[in-house]
């Protein structure tokens, strides 16, 4: 009877052992999908404001060059 009681124990224990692996695995794959978006986010901020600059210099160099023609 009690080498029953211990292999229900270990059985039991080994399976509370896998559910707790799985959701400590299950919060690092959040965690790193949240980092991953974040990054994401930052990249898209990153090139939305990168070609807002390369329009700001593109019209500023077309209004430059528009001067020097009339200039001339």
């Amino acid at each position: 009877m009690c080498c029953a009681v211990l292999k229900a124990a270990g059985g039991l224990g080994a399976i509370v052992a896998l559910i707790l692996v799985v959701v400590a695995l299950l919060k690092q794959i959040v965690l790193l999908l949240g980092f991953l978006l974040a990054a994401l986010k930052i990249g898209i901020i990153v090139v939305f404001v990168a070609l807002l600059v390369m329009i700001v210099l593109a019209i500023l160099r077309d209004r430059s060059r528009r001067k020097r023609e009339t200039e001339f």
